[in-house]
This record gives structure tokens, C-alpha cells and sequence, in this order.
């Protein structure tokens, strides 16, 4: 099967296309029919060299898989040849990656896809969706009427932060750059909508919550914002941030308000071999929603295949891409 892989890492390294052997899949383990992947700021990340996660040679990438299932693995149990799967399975260290047409994969990280999504659309949820799980559902455990901000509403994570926090019935206000991103954000479920570049922090806290500020903050921008973040923090609040690489933030803001700061590594049962079950289950419960009609994937506008993967992943960092970048398979 054809896969492209890196010889080497480093920002903006090309890619190459190769045939890769057809390995059989291991105990526990599943071969997949790669039909689509999508690129995540953590693939660039590893592509760059950040983080010493990378696969082992040959270094083929990508996080997010949605295929069928081709063989079955000894003790494989849970999936059978034929089904429909998608989930975050691999791209890092000791993990076979998407950017292939086919890829072995631990069954436990996967889930069937979503009956009422394209490989496409399925493709795009896996990373993010996992990613704004734990931080909502695992870390701040959001309660019903519970007032949510969710930083980047048409973002990566964001987009689906914000879906993710309605169908736990709260009330989900989230910031965006322009009046079309905040359109974007509605049709999603936010209640409210903040253009960040025109409001302060203060400001929006004053206006929508009465100068109370948020029971949660999703911040899934990082840096600066952390501190922007824990400003919006009510009493007793809890922010839950997936980007705090490198991150100095005062945390005085914390300690007068009582308020908790939970930090967010989706990759870490990969990395560790710990918890690979809870992603597949999660995985599941994102395919209720979906074919429920409460989680919807926002693509991107851009269409890749496998041997435009530069092309792919610098719509990603350009900054450009509205949702996720997707990329066709087979």
C-alpha cells in the first residue's frame, strides 16, 4: 500500500511517498482501509520536531483515521472485518499513522463511525472531539444550566467544545474574530457570541454575565490567553485548557477566586499505553451524538489527497482553514 512518510523531522520537511509494507495486525489490533484523515496543530507539531513523540522510522504521521476494518488481529474482538471505524490511533510513537492506505491499529481507540457522516466528516472528529471530552465531560465535568466559554468557537476543538458543552445543557458563550466566524458559531449552538478583538475581557463578562464571569472556560488557544481565561472564571470556576506548552501564567487569579485550573493532554494513553479503552469509548458516545444530530464536524473549504500533504498541512498553519482539514485516502 502507498503512505508517505518524512525521512527526516523538521520544520516544513517534505513528505514522501513510498510503498509500504502490509504488516498483519498484531494481538489486540485491527488493519484499517484508510479512507480519510485530517490534519491537527499536534501533526505539525510532531512534523516540526516538537515533543520527541514521533513514530519510529519510517515516520508516517496523522493522528485521525475513518476506513473499514480489513482483518482482525489475535483476541481483536470488539470489530470485525467489513465495519466502519474511525478514532485517534496513531501518528506518535510505537503507533502506525493515517497518512497511508492502510494502518494497524489498536482496536480499544476506536469507534464504529457515525452511520449518519462520510468518511470525510468522521475523519475530522476523533483528536478534537476526545480532546474537548475530556476537558468538559472528564476534567470540569459541566453541569446542566452551568454558564460555558469556549475560547476559538470555530476552531478545531473549539467547534466541537461548543457542541459538546449544548448537549450537556449548558449555557455556551464563545469568542470569535469576526462577525462571519460568529455566524459559524451559532449555526453550531452558542448561545452567545464575543468578537474578542473588540471586547475586553472585563467588558463581555460585565455584559453576559453580569459581571459574575463563566462556572467554565474552555481555552484551547494557550499562551496569553490562559491568564484572559482565568480573568473570566466566576467564583469556585474551573478552566480547562488544552494548550499550556511553555505557559507562565500568573496564577494569583486562581487562588482569589477559588477556582481550578485542569490541564488537557488527549495524547497520553498512546504515549503511556493507560486508558486506551476510555478513547474508544468515547468514540462512541461522539457517534451517538453525531447520528443524533448534536455533533456536526466543520470542514474546511480546502480538498487534499494523500500526496498533497504539504498542501494540507500548511492550509493549517497558514491560519486560514475554517474548521478541520481534511484529507482523501482512498
Amino acid at each position: 500500500m502507498k503512505a508517505m512518510r518524512l525521512n527526516r523531522l523538521g520544520e516544513g520537511e517534505p513528505f514522501e511517498l513510498f510503498d509500504k509494507p502490509d504488516a498483519d495486525p498484531g494481538p489486540g489490533q485491527v488493519a484499517i482501509r484508510v479512507h480519510a484523515t485530517s490534519i491537527n496543530p499536534v501533526d505539525a507539531g510532531i512534523r516540526s520536531g516538537a515533543g520527541k513523540i514521533a513514530p519510529e522510522d519510517p515516520i508516517v504521521l496523522g493522528c485521525d483515521v475513518a476506513g473499514v476494518v480489513m482483518a482482525t488481529g489475535p483476541g481483536a474482538t470488539r470489530f470485525s472485518v467489513g465495519d466502519e471505524v474511525y478514532g485517534c490511533a496513531g501518528g506518535v510513537k510505537g503507533h502506525d499513522g493515517a497518512y497511508s492506505q492502510r494502518m494497524i491499529a489498536d482496536e480499544r481507540l476506536l469507534g464504529r463511525k457515525p452511520a449518519s457522516l462520510s468518511f470525510r466528516e468522521a475523519a475530522a472528529l476523533p483528536l478534537v472531539s476526545i480532546t474537548a471530552w475530556e476537558a468538559l465531560v472528564d476534567r470540569a465535568q459541566v453541569q446542566p444550566g452551568e454558564t460555558v466559554l469556549v475560547h476559538g468557537g470555530t476552531g478545531g476543538v473549539g467547534h466541537v467544545g461548543v457542541q459538546i458543552a449544548k448537549s450537556m445543557g449548558a449555557i455556551v458563550h464563545t469568542t470569535v474574530p469576526t462577525p462571519e466566524r460568529a455566524e459559524i458559531a451559532k449555526s453550531l449552538g452558542a448561545d452567545k457570541t464575543i468578537l474578542y478583538r473588540e471586547q475586553s475581557v472585563a467588558e463581555y463578562v460585565g455584559e453576559l454575565t453580569n459581571g459574575c464571569g463563566y462556572d467554565v472556560v474552555f481555552d484551547t488557544v494557550g499562551g496569553p490567553n490562559i491568564a484572559l481565561s482565568i480573568e473570566a472564571l466566576a467564583i469556585n470556576g474551573r478552566c480547562a485548557t488544552i494548550v499550556s506548552v511553555g505557559a507562565q501564567p500568573d496564577l494569583t487569579g486562581l487562588h482569589m477566586k477559588n477556582a481550578s485550573l485542569l490541564v488537557v493532554f488527549m495524547l497520553i494513553p498512546m504515549l503511556t499505553g493507560q486508558g486506551l479503552e476510555r478513547h474508544g469509548t468515547i468514540m462512541e458516545r461522539v457517534s451517538a451524538l453525531a447520528d443524533h444530530g448534536r455533533i456536526k464536524p466543520l470542514l474546511d473549504d480546502s480538498r487534499c489527497t494523500l500526496t498533497e500533504l504539504e498542501a494540507a498541512h500548511e492550509q493549517l498553519t497558514s491560519g486560514r482553514a475554517v474548521g478541520k482539514v481534511v484529507v482523501d485516502i482512498g
